[in-house]
């Protein structure tokens, strides 16, 4: 066939059908060659997402194709139209009351020429010195291929401000001096930031977070971050691809980094599963008398949510809303549609996670259950053939009429939502230790509820969570911290098991491993448990549930100061890796080995800089603001979305893999630090 010979074919893999591999981000596409050309010129066109993966001198190529192709069609029109022009010519003349009409032979064309008509130039009205700026902003924008989401950071207001103030004739500074002078500058500014922070953790003591990303290349980045009440700082991030699975290296590496934070101070380290968690964890124990090792609370409840996904009536639950959010979001007439009757609210949510994105869209859909199907019968609708008569639409139609569909979405999210709001709560960086062991039971008790007439889906539910929570979560400091909290310890609701006493008691004697420092530690027990002394006046009571509790002990326990300080160091302290949206392409950049000395340093000053940035952003943000779960903007790469043949990678951080291949790292250092693709300051 003649379109093999297409050169843009060495970009693509042919498949069974119609269907194209993209070689640059391994996307399949039905259409063809044809449908990869758009998609790799990265130029708008309807229903072609395009490649973030591409060079851009293939995407110049490409561009050049089709437009080489749009010149001819040009052209041939243009052949086609003078043909017609110069066809046979009809003679016609009239004797008396009869027409006749004689053909003759063609004629030639005669070109006339008639005098050039210039059109008068419209009027363009002068901009206002406002809007003169905001184009140009726009202008800079569009030029740069900035992000729009860049417009939402509170910097980006700062820096508008502040040019104001400068008033006519203000420079701005090169490139050089953003590389050099503020760069430095900005990242002395934020470690002074960080010394701040230091000076409490002799009080409150520090956890230290090793946040990891791995894929099936055996590479493998791990990020250093630390947090104390005040604030969760990033610290650095290391390449341990050829340390990965060598358990010995690995304990060298978190010993360097514990000494940097002093052993005295880390009263926990917190690693996901992507560790030989075992043998890294007995290391710290048996090594660091008073560091305990705990698993991340917010990658257990997304395996737990992960789970609950994979049983079979809520996995058809959600492929039939698929199919519900994928026609909208693939026609932009049915979308505007869809938004005029939700007034302008999106359907579907993007989580941090693809299982937190699943139940967090069947929320959004069950809100909007009854604008849906105002909207599907509607005029607007039901007046378009192109709506009504789709054999698609009509199969999405049966789906939004039917109830039981609707029953399964009301299930769902009655079975997720409370998983959802414990991930909310230690997901946050704020010190929720003393609160884990609370909300699962309660998470517990509410599937109990939901099932009560039905034994058999309670169990299955139940049995999923005991497994994820006993399996992985539970910690001896998670029990510890329960007993100290004040609306955990004096709320005659709960009744401490055994076990939650005697973790309690182990997380004690680690803490206070003589007997000299335990001398009078029994009768404090005693003295909060039974609410007396300062733990029993009036503002100590009122504030059990309204303060957070390392902020309670050190108000109200005087009366027991050993406790009181013990208290302190366990309630202070985070139980989840997730602070907020990771980019792990930037600190793949980072580690590449085409990068020279001084370009690493560069990335690695950046990265230090925008981690922490975005660290303080994330703290001083009011939790009525911004779930801590869900992002602003819509994914619309995900199984919501757009159809894919493509598997996920199997790392618990999947919504992220179409970032993470390592095939958009690239060296250009001359005209600029990033490329196009690159996600650093989004």
């Amino acid at each position: 066939m003649v379109r093999e010979k297409d050169v843009c074919w060495e970009y693509a893999e042919k498949l069974d059908g119609n269907k194209v591999k993209c070689k640059f981000c391994l996307r399949v596409l039905n259409g063809g060659i044809s449908r990869l050309k758009h998609h790799l010129s990265r130029l708008p066109s309807k229903g072609v997402n395009p490649c973030s993966k591409v060079r851009d001198d293939v995407s110049d190529r490409v561009r050049a194709i089709i437009a080489s192709k749009d010149d001819v069609k040009e052209t041939g029109n243009a052949k086609k139209q003078k043909v017609v022009e110069g066809k046979s010519t009809v003679n016609v003349t009239s004797s008396r009351s009869l027409l006749t009409v004689e053909a003759t032979a063609p004629t030639p064309v005669v070109a006339k020429v008639y005098p050039t008509v210039m059109p008068m130039p419209m009027a363009v009205p002068p901009l206002s010195s406002q809007e003169n700026a905001e184009k140009n902003i726009a202008l800079f924008f569009f030029e740069n291929k900035l992000d729009f989401s860049v417009a939402r950071s509170p910097s980006y207001q700062l820096m508008v401000d502040a040019i104001g103030k400068c008033g006519a004739g203000f420079t701005g500074p090169s490139a050089d001096m953003l590389r050099t002078t503020w760069l430095e500058r900005i990242k002395s500014e934020v470690s002074l930031q960080t010394k701040d922070a230091e000076k409490e953790w002799a009080t409150t003591g520090c956890t230290i977070i090793a946040d990891t990303w791995t894929d099936n290349k055996s590479r493998a980045l791990i990020n250093f971050l630390v947090s104390s009440p005040s604030r969760t700082f990033f610290h650095k991030s290391v390449d341990a691809s050829s340390i990965f699975k060598n358990t010995k290296c690995l304990a060298d590496l978190f010993d360097s980094v514990i000494q940097d934070f002093g052993a005295e101070n880390v009263v926990q380290i917190i690693m996901d599963s992507s560790f030989s968690y075992t043998g890294i964890a007995n290391h710290i124990l048996q090594n660091y008398g008073t560091i305990f090792v705990s698993p991340c609370a917010s990658q257990c409840l997304n395996l737990i949510l992960e789970e609950f996904s994979k049983v079979d009536w809520v996995n058809k639950c959600i492929l039939q809303a698929q199919t519900i959010s994928k026609l909208i979001y693939n026609s932009v007439s049915i979308l505007d549609l869809m938004k005029k009757f939700t007034g302008g609210q999106e359907l579907i949510k993007t989580g941090i996670t693809k299982p937190v994105s699943n139940f967090l869209s069947l929320q959004s859909m069950l809100k909007q259950r009854s604008r849906l199907k105002q909207m599907l019968n509607s005029p607007e609708f039901s007046m378009n053939s192109s709506y009504a008569n789709n054999p698609k639409n009509i199969a999405c139609i049966a789906i939004i009429e039917d109830g039981d569909f609707w029953r399964a979405v009301e299930e769902s999210v009655a079975i997720s939502e409370p998983f959802l709001k414990v991930m909310r709560e230690v997901s946050g960086g704020k010190p929720a230790v003393g609160s884990i062991y609370e909300l699962m039971t309660r998470a517990k008790e509410s599937i109990r509820t939901y099932y009560i007439m039905d034994e058999s889906k309670c169990k299955t539910f139940l049995d999923i969570v005991d497994r994820k929570w006993g399996g992985q979560l539970h910690s001896p400091l998670h029990s510890a911290a329960a007993f100290l909290n004040p609306s955990v310890q004096y709320n005659p609701e709960i009744k401490f098991l055994v076990s939650i006493k005697e973790d309690f008691f182990k997380v004690i004697e680690k803490l206070l491993p003589t007997p000299d420092m335990r001398r009078d530690i029994t009768n404090q027990i005693f003295i909060f448990t039974r609410a007396s002394g300062m733990f029993g006046c009036s503002l100590a009571m009122e504030a059990r549930d309204t303060v957070a509790p390392g902020l309670w002990w050190e108000q109200f326990g005087d009366s027991a100061p050993v406790l009181q300080r013990v208290a302190i160091r366990i309630l202070s302290q985070v139980c989840s890796t997730f602070t907020f949206e990771k980019h792990w392409s930037t600190f793949q950049q980072i580690h590449s080995e085409k990068r020279n000395k001084i370009d690493k340093e560069t990335l690695n000053d950046l990265a230090y800089i925008n981690y922490n940035l975005k660290l303080t952003r994330q703290m001083r943000t009011k939790p009525l603001e911004a779930d801590p779960i869900q992002y602003d903007d819509i994914d619309m790469t995900s199984e919501w979305v757009e159809e894919s043949d493509n598997p996920s990678p199997t790392q618990w951080l999947d919504r992220f893999g179409s970032a993470l291949d390592g095939s958009d790292l690239n060296t250009r250092f001359n005209a600029a630090i990033f490329g196009a693709n690159d996600h650093l300051f989004i």
